[in-house]
């Protein structure tokens, strides 16, 4: 299968298209290489014979048509987006026009592409969108979102995710274009930018600095391996019902504290200070609208396509403490750009 990937240099798409070429398949990767892409990030096959790139703004409409012209795919898996909720505090726009406007362009430039394909491929073809469980807004202490989760977004980041997903869905019921949507629980792993949470408190922790917490710590989130997501995004692509949407989740709950606690634990191990790491922890001012509590319920993708998060949390941060520990130049090169982890999306009066 070729795979057109969107934001294929990114965190998440990074990890899809290593996971995609290690599988057989063809990508084109599609990227705008925004701030947080890196190249760096799917390095290890960008000399393979099935992997393609194309520096393309998604929003630029005649660009992406000739993308889709050029390289003829059999499916599309839309990542590309902007994803920092401090980010879209400072700055909304660009959040609509690249998740919203870059979607309605992406879904038309694909709309065109399968109408004009023969009977057999334009029943293989395929549109994934990726968007986040942020889109429903905020639980309490108990409970958890599933398909049927009603929207209601809090901040401009899942305002635009928000718009985006019913896009999709209403140019699979208006206009019949096979799409597939899934929402997914907190990412961490490997080449993560260091704006999110656990790559923040990693990197801040090296460099000897306080480690940043908003609020009391207290808020809780379902966290998901990277690769166990793209197993799973690669699976609904091909074997999912289309209009259907599944969720995707760690089954791995957990307050935000908690999780910097554990990263200074493996930090402890790995790199240790002449004081513990957790002593650097520092509480701030919160997120303005920062949702308390987030879990998924993937069983429908459990049940329906016998996918299964294969990697336990601590498991899973101690390897991804170990990952930034190994793989200094990587982060050294985004320090060097000139991103030090700065506070962003405070609201001021």
């Amino acid at each position: 299968m070729k795979i057109l990937i969107t934001g294929g240099a990114g965190f998440i798409g990074s990890a899809v298209v290593r996971r995609a070429v290690a599988d057989g398949h063809e990508v084109v990767n599609l990227d705008a290489l925004t701030y947080s892409a890196n190249l760096e990030n799917v390095a290890g096959v960008a000399n393979s014979p099935r992997y393609a790139f194309e520096h393309v703004d998604v929003a630029d409409a005649a660009a992406v048509s000739g993308v889709f012209a050029r390289h003829r795919p059999d499916a599309v898996m839309h990542l590309g987006a902007e994803s920092h909720n401090d980010r879209a505090i400072e700055d909304p726009l660009i959040f609509v026009r690249t998740n919203v406007l870059g979607t309605a362009v992406l879904l038309e430039a694909a709309r065109a592409y399968w109408r004009g394909l023969e009977d057999a491929a334009g029943e293989r073809f395929r549109f994934h969108h990726v968007s986040t469980d942020e889109v429903f807004g905020a639980l309490g202490e108990e409970g958890a979102f599933c398909e049927d989760t009603p929207y209601d977004p809090n901040s401009p980041y899942s305002a635009s995710k928000a718009g985006a997903d019913h896009l999709v869905r209403a140019w699979g019921r208006t206009f019949g274009l096979p799409v597939v949507l899934t929402n997914c629980a907190n990412n961490y792993g490997p080449y993560q930018f260091p704006e999110k949470l656990i790559p923040t408190v990693i990197l801040r922790a090296l460099e000897g600095k306080s480690i940043p917490v908003y609020g009391d710590g207290r808020q809780v989130r379902d966290w998901l391996h990277v690769d166990d997501h793209a197993e799973a995004l690669l699976l609904v692509l091909q074997k999912g019902r289309l209009g259907e949407t599944y969720l995707v989740g760690g089954d791995s709950t957990q307050r935000n504290i908690e999780v910097v606690r554990t990263l200074c634990a493996s930090l402890d191990r790995l790199a240790p200070a002449n004081i513990g790491h957790a002593e650097r922890i520092a509480f701030v001012a919160d997120r303005p609208g920062h949702d308390f509590r987030y879990s998924i319920d993937a069983s429908k993708l459990m049940r329906e396509l016998g996918w299964a998060p294969t990697r336990a949390l601590g498991d899973g941060l101690h390897d991804t403490v170990r990952w930034y520990v190994e793989n200094r130049d990587w982060w050294q090169g985004i320090r060097d750009r000139g991103f030090h982890s700065e506070r962003l999306g405070l609201v001021k009066a």
